[in-house]
């Protein structure tokens, strides 16, 4: 690890800081790198940083809809794949040993065992092919309704479940995971989640409003899970927080656009 440029000893920059982040969970060239330390600092930006990466998202979305003409199914099936690609399938294994470690009977050491094994099971790949399957379903759902500003909401709350995840989780020390465990406080925590509700309601109102709270609701329902199977969490524990996360707006925003 010593060799890892995340590691690299500095002086603290807010604007290399965020964009350490923006380097550290996408493919984009930005190349720049901070301390995981001095980068955590600002983890409650990210879902600012993420509201950009849905702006990309939506942009290919709407390209796919209204310029190639293809059906919402095919639109949205290229939305997640342009997601999972310009996040370098950043929490997919995340979700996978999360899952691995959560179908294994035994204490939590073992648990945490499975979690950190390198090889994937058959509830790690069946839990992916379920998240992946449901999230281009919601995709589908929101596109049917012509609800472009949905992909940007979904793909920016999804780090608000990962705050969540990490504001009430005790961390699994040494490891990446702990520093963003460790910097996410109830005070930057508030003034994210304050901010992304702003955000939320300006692009979609109430609707918008509701996709975070599906994100939030993830984000406790990930915590609660690690914690009754690990006692802890990790970066795999908070992948999964993540990838639920923005399911489970993306259901949220579904139900409502029905019923509002």
């Amino acid at each position: 690890m010593e060799d890892d440029n995340y590691f690299k000893e500095e002086g603290f920059s807010a604007v290399k800081s965020l964009l350490g982040l923006l380097t550290f969970s996408t493919i984009l060239p930005i190349n720049v790198f901070t301390s995981l330390e001095y980068m955590t600092k600002l983890v409650w930006c990210w879902p600012f940083i993420h509201l950009l990466i849905g702006c990309l998202a939506a942009i290919c979305g709407f390209a796919c809809s209204s310029f190639l003409h293809l059906n919402p199914f095919f639109s949205a099936v290229i939305v997640y794949a342009f997601l999972m690609l310009i996040t370098g399938y950043n929490h997919l294994d995340g979700v996978m040993d999360m899952a691995d470690g959560v179908m294994v009977h035994g204490t939590p050491e073992k648990k945490l065992s499975v979690v950190k094994d390198s090889s994937v099971g058959a509830g790690g790949i069946a839990t992916l092919f379920l998240v992946a399957s449901l999230t281009i379903a919601g995709l589908n759902n929101i596109l049917d309704y012509n609800f472009i500003l949905g992909i940007i909401i979904c793909e920016m709350v999804a780090k608000s479940s990962l705050l969540t995840t990490a504001l009430i989780s005790k961390p699994l020390t040494p490891g990446i995971g702990s520093y963003f465990i460790f910097s996410t406080n109830p005070f930057n925590y508030a003034l994210s989640t304050i901010i992304v509700a702003i955000i939320c309601y300006l692009l979609g109102g109430v609707v918008g409003l509701i996709g975070l709270l599906g994100a939030i609701f993830a984000g406790f329902l990930i915590a609660s899970i690690a914690k009754r199977n690990f006692g802890v969490a990790n970066g795999d524990v908070l992948g999964m927080s993540n990838e639920v996360g923005r399911l489970m707006a993306l259901l949220f925003m579904s139900i409502a656009l029905y019923f509002l």
